[in-house]
């Protein structure tokens, strides 16, 4: 019979081999600027040949300084990811300059691929993100200039600007070349073809009536 100590030693080492396998790997290489006319489809994008890499795939004249337009619900989310710099590609990091105006939010939403750390540059955010179930636990919190607020990965999280005289602006950082965005309510209410109403009244404990109401708005993206 094997000792209790080789049994931890293999217990361990079956932890670390699993760690290792669910991590993303590192780079190989320096960098691997994506190739978007490539017709090879990998998880992310292929390496265009290191012979035609320029300054330019690393650089974008995004005006992350120049205010943004918001749109109904009053924010504007301007990310700047793999498909904006090739050469994020593989690196595992993005950019979003986010606006809000007066009293408008960047409404409930996840990503799935990323945690976000985002820091207020102008103006004042109440912001908040949600647990998994069973719990669903809500930690928020008021944040100023200069204040830094984390987001797990895949939590439903928000920010919302509770002046209603003055705009706020936030700029964030997430940990993945392309960290997608899923707003819940246009998920829900929004998606293309629509859920069942029935499913929908049935799980928001409503009318149907009350669904097919929320289904016919118009649920516009603020991601540019």
């Amino acid at each position: 019979m094997a000792s209790p100590s080789i049994c931890l030693l293999a217990a361990l080492l079956a932890l670390v081999a699993w760690q290792a396998i669910a991590s993303d790997p590192s780079p190989l290489q320096d960098f691997c600027v994506a190739d978007m006319h490539s017709p090879v489809l990998v998880n992310g994008f292929t390496c265009l040949d290191p012979k035609y890499v320029n300054a330019d795939h690393f650089f974008k004249a995004a005006m992350l300084d120049t205010p943004r337009k918001t749109n109904k619900v009053g924010s504007n989310v301007t990310l700047i990811n793999v498909m904006q710099i090739p050469g994020l590609n593989t690196l595992g990091i993005s950019i979003a300059r986010i606006d809000y105006a007066p009293l408008g939010q960047n409404p409930p939403h996840t990503h799935p691929r990323a945690t976000e750390i985002l820091t207020v540059l102008e103006g004042t955010l109440y912001v908040g993100f949600v647990t998994s179930n069973p719990n669903n636990t809500l930690f928020s919190k008021v944040l100023n200039k200069g204040d830094v607020f984390v987001f797990p990965q895949g939590l439903i999280h928000f920010q919302f600007n509770p002046n209603p005289h003055q705009p706020a602006v936030a700029i964030a950082a997430l940990n993945s070349q392309n960290p997608g965005a899923i707003t819940i309510a246009n998920a829900v209410f929004g998606s293309k073809p629509p859920i069942s109403d029935i499913v929908l009244a049935k799980a928001f404990q409503v009318e149907k009536g009350t669904i097919d109401w929320l289904q016919a708005q118009f649920w516009e993206n603020n991601h540019y």
